[in-house]
């Protein structure tokens, strides 16, 4: 039988507070990914692009170039010195982000948005200052100026998008109240949530929220924790249950033992393993990363090869040929390939996480996509773990009998039977001389007489009369599990029990095979038992009688055939489920942290296996889009930008360049965006 207890011992990478978890979510996926934008805001860019506006508007008026299209005319001594002076100002301080950022992606040897960039302010702001102070010639201020500041909005506007975008994780943590009420004897007192230690007692009123994860010891309510597990209905508790930190309490006064704080609760082990996924690269974001550092080398080619062909061989001036070769930097900025997938890794990986699906390796939502097999470990995950009494046959005292052997079992066989004859309000009798036959079952004087409840193996030992086979044969064809009742002498009662099928598990099955997976279950039950749950669920393979230590190996058959992902709830199956393509932890509650597997399920839910799956399609769906569109919009816009439509009149500047290449940026986050509304 499958050991069905979940793992405990993992703990998490890393230490955070709830303050630092949501600042650290809002900067994104781009700090640990591009360094684009580390330590920076989209306050910060909305504060820079104000200022440079605000030093644009005299620049613009003081350009002889504005003049002379709008036809009027305004200068005075030194008016070439002030135009230098602020130019200076909006590119060295406004263009200061990207400056860092390019000496960054050159650090790390990985040309990208920074870098190009920075080539076209710095080379236009250092022509015009030539212009100024050494040689004779139209200065490029304006232009300089005016395309920093279109950055700056559009790396403002962008800020905004991600954030809001990544801040959803935030959110999550912003569900802890500030304030709990500690129970100290007779009095309450309320302290921030912060101080609150394992083993204080605390009180929540309807419609407060619960603080800490904890254990009820008084009072019953019903609580509201979908936010955490994605189960909308409320979930009825009473002394003994569970709390999760986070959670709604609906109608009732309870008072819960503090079981866990700081990095162990809930929604810090989920913010962790979410912010590990998103830290995490999956191929499809090491391709677009590459693509990027080719597209800058191959910017930074075109636009030196375009300046020469206006400058050397065409009737255009050098200022029409430096604007032509900046507006290629610009426009073919990587930025959109860059925002391609991480955007959407943040977003799908919030999203599952709101949903009770915690995904630590985006690798692993590559692979759901392409994957041939499911493999479910079946008792406690395709079956509810607990076994029920379905068939009786033999002398009417059989269950009474039975159960009062059975009163001490901590075994689930025991317990089925425990709660069959509480069901039945079965009078549970007094038993001496009670001996446990490890493996076999149990023996006892009940009304002074010798009875032994257990398998064939213990009247087989005993040599009891078994004068019952044929209803054990039928209850064993059947897949039941069979417990025979008997005395010294004969068998004089057998039980059927049932592991119960959960009733997600049939849908589950055919969601999958919906989407042309196949399934397939390992068991250590016997191969009746396996055949019956398999023939029930639909499932097209199975493995009977497997040890845990073979499971492995029932995986590498199947790896032989395809993609694989392994669903377990068990100790028993973690080397399962680090064998498999995806290990795939079901039923894991509050205790998250679950080393061995790619993704962990909050509920016990065969049905959110089929869902993770829906969920990585339509991922997968939004990254080729996003990557398409990015790609699509270079192959479009750096030929424009070089100039092969000047012959018909069409020609792009560098401020609109930046504007084209802002939008294309705010495009894919917008259609990242667009997972939010996938149900």
């Amino acid at each position: 039988m499958e050991n069905h207890n979940m793992n405990h011992s993992g703990k998490m990478h890393e230490e955070m507070n709830f303050e630092n978890s949501m600042k650290q979510m809002n900067h994104t996926e781009h700090e640990e990914n591009d360094g684009e934008h580390a330590g920076h805001s989209s306050e910060m860019f909305k504060k820079r692009f104000l200022i440079v506006l605000f030093l644009s508007i005299p620049i613009l008026l003081l350009s002889p170039t504005i003049q002379g299209w709008l036809n009027f005319s305004f200068s005075f001594n030194g008016d070439k010195l002030v135009l230098f002076v602020l130019a200076s100002i909006v590119v060295l301080w406004g263009g200061l982000p990207f400056f860092t950022g390019a000496v960054r992606e050159i650090k790390r040897k990985d040309f990208g948005m920074m870098v190009l960039v920075s080539i076209a302010v710095l080379t236009g702001y250092i022509y015009s200052a030539g212009a100024t102070f050494i040689f004779i010639a139209p200065d490029f201020y304006w232009e300089i100026s005016t395309l920093t500041l279109f950055l700056l909005f559009g790396h403002y506007m962008e800020m905004r998008s991600v954030e809001g975008a990544s801040g959803a994780l935030g959110e999550l943590a912003k569900l802890i109240p500030k304030k709990a009420n500690l129970v100290k004897g007779k009095d309450i007192l309320e302290v921030s949530t912060d101080e609150l230690k394992v083993g204080d007692i605390v009180l929540v009123k309807p419609g407060e929220k619960i603080p800490v994860d904890g254990i009820v010891i008084e009072g019953e309510t019903s609580i509201n924790e979908s936010m955490i597990t994605g189960e909308s209905k409320p979930i009825s508790k009473k002394k003994g249950d569970k709390v999760i930190g986070g959670s709604i309490n609906f109608d009732g006064s309870i008072k819960f033992e503090v079981s866990k704080t700081g990095k162990d609760t809930a929604i810090n082990q989920i913010i962790n393993l979410v912010k590990e996924a998103q830290s995490s690269k999956p191929k499809t974001q090491r391709l677009a990363d590459k693509a990027a550092n080719y597209l800058t080398l191959a910017a930074i080619t075109i636009g030196t090869l375009s300046f020469f062909y206006w400058a050397f061989f065409s009737s255009q001036d050098f200022v029409f040929a430096l604007t032509i070769a900046i507006t290629v930097f610009v426009i073919a900025c990587p930025h959109a390939l860059g925002l391609a997938i991480p955007v959407v890794t943040s977003i799908s990986t919030t999203l599952a996480a709101k949903n009770g699906m915690l995904i630590r390796d985006m690798t692993a939502v590559e692979i759901a996509e392409k994957l041939d097999y499911v493999v479910f470990d079946k008792t406690g995950t395709l079956t509810k773990g607990v076994f029920e009494v379905t068939e009786i046959a033999g002398d009417v005292q059989t269950l009474e009998y039975a159960a009062s052997i059975e009163q001490n079992s901590e075994h689930i066989i025991g317990k089925g039977i425990m709660n069959k004859a509480k069901s039945q309000k079965i009078k549970i009798l007094s038993v001496s001389n009670f001996k446990a036959i490890p493996g076999k079952g149990a023996r006892g004087i009940v009304n002074g007489r010798e009875i032994f409840v257990g398998n064939l193996a213990l009247i087989n030992q005993f040599g009891i009369k078994n004068i019952m086979q044929k209803e054990a044969e039928k209850f064993a064809s059947q897949g039941k599990t069979i417990v025979y009742v008997t005395d010294k002498n004969k068998v004089f009662g057998v039980i059927a029990l049932s592991d119960i099928v959960r009733e997600e598990s049939k849908e589950a099955i055919k969601l999958l095979k919906e989407m042309n997976i196949q399934t397939a279950m390992i068991t250590g039950d016997n191969k009746q038992t396996a055949e019956q749950v398999a023939k029930e669920l639909g499932i097209d393979i199975y493995f009977a009688e497997v040890l845990p230590k073979d499971k492995v190996n029932k995986i590498k058959e199947l790896q032989e055939k395809g993609k694989v992902a392994m669903v377990g709830d068990g100790i028993n199956d973690a080397p399962a489920l680090t064998q498999a393509d995806i290990g795939i932890a079901i039923g894991a509650g509050t205790d998250v942290a679950v080393q061995s597997a790619e993704v962990v399920l909050v509920k016990n839910n065969p049905l959110e296996v089929a869902k993770l799956i829906r969920l990585s399609k339509v991922t997968r769906k939004k990254m080729k889009q996003n990557l398409w569109w990015a790609a699509g919009y270079n192959i479009l816009a750096i030929p424009i930008a070089a100039g092969v439509l000047i012959p018909i009149g069409i020609k792009l500047r560098p401020e609109f360049g930046a504007l084209i290449m802002a939008t294309s940026s705010i495009i894919v986050v917008i259609n990242s965006l667009m997972l939010k509304k996938f149900e």
